[in-house]
C-alpha cells in the first residue's frame, strides 16, 4: 500500500498539502481570535489624563479626585499629566496629537475647549476636528476675590473704587481666554469700568500673587480659593454664577448688583477623534458612574464643583453652545489674547 501511495504522488500533491494546511489554519482561527482580540483590549496600559495647567489649580484638583476612582473602574493606573503653558494651548495640543488608542484623556475647561479656538484662529490643532467629547465632569463655581487690604467688601464697593481709579486696578488670571479672564472682562463691560488684566501661567500662580498682595483682585474658582477665604487670606466679594453658592451662601452673586452677569466654568473629558466609539462609551459609563458615588460627589461639592456626567452627544452640543455664547461676549467686550 505504501508503494502505491508513493507512486501516486505527483507535482500536484504539494499543492494539496498546502491547501490542507490552509484549511487547518482556518479551522483553528475561531480559537485564536479571542486571544488576538484580548491583546488589543482596552485599556492595555496606564491611561494619561492631561491637565493644561500647573499642579494646584482648580482643574488639577478635580483631576486628582477623578483619576484614582477611574483607575479603580478600568483596572489600570490613571496618571494626571500637567502640561501647562500658553494659556492652556500646550496641553490641548499634546492631547489633540496623542495616539488615538484611548489611553490619553484631556480634562479641558471652558477656556481650553470653547474659547481658545475663538481667540487663536491659527492653531496647530482643531478642537472640533481632532477631539471628541466623553462627558462634562463638573460645573465649577467661580468667585470674585479681593486681598483683605483692599478697601472693598462688595461688588458695589469695587465698582466705585474702579470708577474713581480708572485703569489703576489690576486683576490676575490663569491666562488669556480662561474663565477668570472672561469673568473679569464681562465685569468690565457690564460695570463700565476698566480693571487691567495681569495673566499668569495658571491659577496656582495667580492666587499666589493675589494672596501676597501684588495683585488686588482675581475672578477664579471656589475649588481653589475656598481654603484662602476660610483662613482669611482672601475676601470673597461675590459668586460669578447666576445664584449663590451652597458652600458660601452668605456671599451674594455678582448678578445681584450687575444684572445679566453669569459666569460658570466647567471641566470636561475629551479624547482623540479616532478613538473607537466603544472605548468612548466605556469611558463615559465609568466616569458617569464614579461621579454619582457619594464619596466623589461629596468631595467635589465641598470644593464648589457640581458633578455633571452627561452623554458624549450632550457634552458636544454644550461645548458648541458655549462657543456661540462667548463669541458674542468676546466681540462686545473686545477681549484679546494678551
Amino acid at each position: 500500500m505504501f508503494d502505491l501511495l508513493r507512486r501516486r504522488r505527483t507535482p500536484g500533491a504539494a499543492a494539496t498539502r498546502a491547501t490542507l494546511s490552509a484549511l487547518c489554519t482556518v479551522s483553528i482561527l475561531p480559537f485564536l481570535w479571542p486571544a488576538a482580540c484580548g491583546a488589543q483590549a482596552w485599556p492595555s496600559k496606564p491611561v494619561r489624563m492631561i491637565v493644561a495647567f500647573p499642579p494646584g489649580g482648580g482643574t488639577d484638583l478635580v483631576a486628582r479626585i477623578v483619576a484614582p476612582r477611574l483607575s479603580d473602574a478600568i483596572g489600570q493606573p490613571v496618571i494626571v499629566d500637567n502640561r501647562a503653558g500658553a494659556a492652556g494651548l500646550v496641553g490641548t495640543e499634546v492631547a489633540a496629537k496623542a495616539a488615538p488608542d484611548g489611553h490619553t484623556l484631556f480634562l479641558g475647561t471652558l477656556g481650553n475647549l470653547s474659547v481658545n479656538p475663538l481667540l487663536y484662529p491659527k492653531l496647530a490643532f482643531d478642537v472640533e476636528r481632532d477631539l471628541q467629547p466623553v462627558t462634562n465632569v463638573v460645573a465649577v463655581t467661580f468667585m470674585l476675590y479681593a486681598h483683605p487690604s483692599m478697601p472693598v467688601r462688595s461688588v458695589k464697593d469695587l465698582v466705585a473704587l474702579a470708577q474713581a481709579r480708572p485703569g489703576q486696578l489690576n486683576y490676575a488670571s490663569s491666562g488669556a481666554g480662561g474663565a477668570p479672564h472672561l469673568g473679569a472682562e464681562l465685569f468690565n463691560l457690564l460695570a463700565g469700568v476698566r480693571l487691567v488684566h495681569v495673566p499668569y501661567k495658571g491659577s496656582a500662580q495667580s492666587f499666589t500673587d493675589v494672596i501676597a498682595g501684588h495683585v488686588p483682585v482675581t475672578f477664579d474658582s471656589l475649588v481653589q480659593g475656598l481654603q484662602y477665604v476660610k483662613d482669611g487670606r482672601l475676601r470673597a466679594l461675590a459668586t460669578l454664577g447666576a445664584k449663590r453658592s451652597a458652600v458660601l451662601p452668605e456671599v451674594p452673586s455678582v448678578g445681584e448688583t450687575l444684572a445679566g452677569y453669569d459666569v460658570t466654568n466647567w471641566f470636561g473629558l475629551v479624547t482623540q477623534s479616532a478613538v473607537p466609539r466603544e472605548v468612548v462609551a466605556r469611558l463615559n459609563a465609568d466616569v458617569v458612574k464614579l461621579l454619582r458615588t457619594p464619596d466623589a460627589r461629596d468631595r467635589l461639592l465641598a470644593l464648589g464643583a457640581e458633578p455633571i456626567g452627561d452623554t458624549p452627544e450632550q457634552f458636544g452640543a454644550f461645548m458648541k453652545a458655549e462657543s456661540r455664547k462667548w463669541a458674542r461676549v468676546i466681540r462686545e467686550a473686545k477681549i484679546r489674547a494678551d
